[in-house]
């Protein structure tokens, strides 16, 4: 049992239990484990806290041996956003690769295995799934983050997904609610508006969340958008009509509200983080995300000393924040009642497939194959060009992509090159290094980038042979002389992609 320092008082442990802060490092620093003596429930991890399994199992320990119900969280979508493998790139597929197979047994088996994963390791919340429907395929945040644009296929997935991770003891948190995929602008760096009418709300964006609430979702995810239909004043997480009214009200949801994370510019840039932080709890959030580039100690006694400030000159009504305490206590007796379950237990895998190869095996199904009579397996290492866009912050930079390491390991002796839309003739100069090679051009987005689109269109003028490796969402019509769309660009989905190139 969990035994508080003394001399903290209910309030002031009140306004540290709705923090879910982050830190730097792969082991826990003194402050974090002070505060957790003093009333903090939560902590969030990122790939900066990650070296290995064995390092991730020790450091949820010394976070356990402070106190032994604390939620650890963790941002593992799978596919594109992984944490557990940031240094290698995912053993699964995203959602949108599951979409486009449209198994509901087979989503729900991966989030089961990826939730085990998580669970070996300690770790018992995870922000995922991601219930947006991608309706706005210029959407430069969420993308093969989504299962799809269909509301249908989206919510019948949300909702295997919630069920297979949480039997494996792992609470789901459904996000972003109320949707973010009619978005053109990543609420990383400013704030996101979706206008549309109440009924497209209704049939699109939250039929998934609908779903999720079904399904038992332990925890929903608040988003930094303005929906001017539901609040013309307020984004969501700010807004009691659209967490508390809505959220609470029409669709009958008692779990935790979580934010995403306050320190993004939609919030921070407006409202301030003390600020915003209030505002939300007032408004009927549970749990403050304070993950990104604020992770220290300073942060924490800004943002708790913010939370009291407002109860005690009545800005903020102590009993909300009591309720939103109490919420996340909630949701802590539960991951340490579901913690450890059988390995087998709730979800099996399908018949055919081991529980370790079922990332792969989806990742394969998911595969599009296009091809031409101009392809015939590829029996040299070619010269890989990544035309590479401009990664989003919720995926990062630094979680390798491609099919080039896959490919080297069946064709040795394989080249490859990152190309951007900064460089000047990108396409003179992958045919200057590829020589006689076959070019195998691997993109993310093509619709989405004039400069990756054009650079194909020289490519494939001078080499009809191409082979063209689609990794994001495929919007663009299948070209070259083989074309394949792998729905992501995790690691799996690479190596599907390097099978059929080399016809292994």
């Amino acid at each position: 049992m969990t035994t508080f320092a003394s001399g903290t008082d209910t309030l002031t442990r009140d306004a540290l239990t709705v923090l879910q802060p982050g830190f730097p490092g792969t082991t826990a620093p003194d402050w974090l484990l002070r505060r957790l003596g003093e009333g903090l429930a939560s902590v969030g991890l990122f790939g900066r806290n990650i070296a290995s399994p064995e390092q991730l199992s020790s450091l949820t320990a010394q976070l356990r041996a402070e106190r032994d119900d604390v939620l650890v969280a963790i941002d593992e979508e799978g596919g594109d956003v992984t944490r557990l493998e940031v240094r290698t790139g995912s053993s699964f597929p995203g959602n949108h690769a599951l979409g486009a197979v449209d198994d509901v047994d087979l989503t729900r088996a991966v989030a089961h295995e990826l939730g085990r994963r998580l669970a070996a390791c300690g770790v018992n919340l995870n922000w995922a799934p991601s219930a947006d429907v991608n309706s706005n395929p210029s959407n430069p945040v969420i993308g093969v983050r989504s299962f799809g644009a269909d509301p249908e296929l989206v919510a019948r997935h949300t909702a295997a997904y919630v069920t297979g991770l949480q039997a494996a003891g792992v609470a789901a948190c459904t996000k972003h609610f109320p949707g973010h995929g009619d978005t053109a602008v990543d609420s990383h760096h400013a704030l996101p508006r979706i206008d549309a009418e109440s009924s497209v709300l209704e049939r699109r964006e939250l039929l998934p969340f609908r779903a999720a609430i079904a399904a038992g979702t332990r925890a929903v995810m608040s988003a930094h958008i303005l929906v001017p239909t539901l609040d013309p004043d307020h984004p969501a997480t700010l807004s009691p009509h659209i967490l508390t009214d809505l959220l609470r009200g029409q669709l009958g949801y008692d779990g935790l509200i979580v934010t995403d994370a306050i320190e993004m510019q939609a919030i921070a840039a407006t409202y301030g983080i003390e600020r915003g932080s209030v505002i939300a709890i007032a408004a009927g959030a549970d749990a403050l995300c304070v993950g990104g580039g604020l992770a220290d100690d300073e942060t924490v006694r800004r943002l708790r000393d913010a939370l009291v400030s407002a109860v005690r000159a009545g800005e903020l009504p102590e009993e909300r924040l009591a309720e939103a305490a109490e919420r996340v206590r909630g949701l802590a007796r539960w991951a340490a009642s579901a913690a450890a379950p059988a390995a087998d237990e709730g979800v099996a895998p399908a018949a055919d497939v081991t529980r370790v190869d079922i990332g792969l095996a989806a990742a394969r199904r998911a595969l599009r194959v296009t091809a031409t009579d101009r392809f015939n397996p590829l029996t040299e290492p070619p010269y890989v060009a990544l035309l590479t866009p401009v990664a989003n912050i919720a995926v990062g930079d630094e979680t390798p992509w491609g099919v080039a390491a896959e490919l080297a390991r069946l064709l040795p002796g394989t080249e490859t090159n990152s190309f951007t839309g900064e460089d000047e003739d990108a396409a003179g100069a992958v045919l200057t290094a590829a020589g006689t090679r076959r070019v195998v051009a691997v993109v993310r987005d093509e619709h989405r980038h004039s400069w990756m689109a054009s650079t194909l269109d020289t490519l494939l003028a001078a080499r009809p042979d191409t082979v063209v490796v689609e990794m994001g969402i495929p919007q663009a019509a299948p070209r070259g002389a083989l074309h394949i769309a792998t729905h992501g660009a995790a690691r799996v989905c690479g190596r599907a992609a390097a099978e059929v190139i080399a016809g292994a």
